[in-house]
């Protein structure tokens, strides 16, 4: 049986050095993200009208805004170029933003969190619009904190001994990763889960995420063309094992492993 959603189980961790913001407007003069404060980046800001000038009838509703990046745009060049990155958050990332409170405005889904949206849309073919952007938000969001500057490398000691325990060691977690993002047909994501007790891999089509299926996102490689095509064309597999060997976030991992 499919678990529901469990608002709050997963735990983002930015990373400790932003860069230098100027190549983003979108994501400057913004501080860190805590897990507070990405709630409430993500879920959005309740917008209280002020006392006049609005009728007694208008209604506060939720609106649903971009997360800030946790790095530079040019921060993952040469893996990821800024080209890449300005494309896909400036405009996938943001027009799922936009998309999504077009799309719940004036509904029962107005003044709700982002992951209450998406847990009361999944798997219903009449809300399939309203469920792909906001999980789209989501997993973008997440996505951008599975990355670091200077990633890759050795995981967190903890996290360590349970990629171990579950697939035997490190490069054939790294393996597994790989293969489900070159195998996953058309877009999607590639992602490093808990599942019960014991760490699997698996992979999503198109907007879908773990969490529907009542298992705890660690880590995730988008692998829509709108990830990597600027830079990597056709060559999925090269992309995917550069962010592996360079950016991959294990302390993001280790922290969500750990909440």
């Amino acid at each position: 049986m499919e678990k529901k959603l469990a608002t709050g189980d997963i735990q983002f961790f930015p990373n400790q050095t932003r860069g230098n913001m100027t190549n983003n407007p979108e994501a400057t003069n913004f501080p860190d993200l805590n897990r507070r404060d990405f709630l409430r980046a993500s879920t959005g800001a309740t917008l209280l009208f002020a006392m006049g000038g609005f009728p007694d009838n208008v209604r506060a509703a939720t609106v649903h805004t971009l997360p800030p990046l946790p790095y530079a745009e040019n921060a993952l060049v040469p893996v990821i170029s800024a080209n890449t990155v300005s494309f896909h958050y400036g405009k996938h990332h943001k027009g799922y933003v936009a998309n999504l409170n077009k799309l719940v405005a004036g509904t029962e889904f107005a003044d709700l969190s982002l992951e209450k949206i998406i847990d009361a849309t999944a798997g219903q073919a009449e809300k399939t619009a309203i469920f792909n952007n906001a999980a789209q938000i989501w997993n973008h969001t997440f996505y951008w904190r599975s990355l670091k500057v200077n990633g890759g490398g050795a995981p967190p000691a903890a996290l360590k001994q349970k990629i171990e325990a579950s697939f035997g060691s490190v490069d054939v977690c790294k393996k597994e990763l790989v293969t489900a993002a070159t195998t996953q047909f058309g877009s999607g994501w590639a992602w490093l889960v808990l599942d019960g007790d014991k760490l699997k891999v698996v992979k999503t089509g198109n907007a879908d995420l773990p969490m529907t299926k009542g298992m705890k996102p660690l880590l995730t490689i988008d692998v829509w063309e709108h990830a990597y095509y600027l830079d990597y064309q056709n060559r999925r597999a090269d992309y995917v094992n550069a962010v592996l060997d360079k950016l991959i976030n294990w302390d993001f991992a280790a922290g969500n492993l750990g909440s």
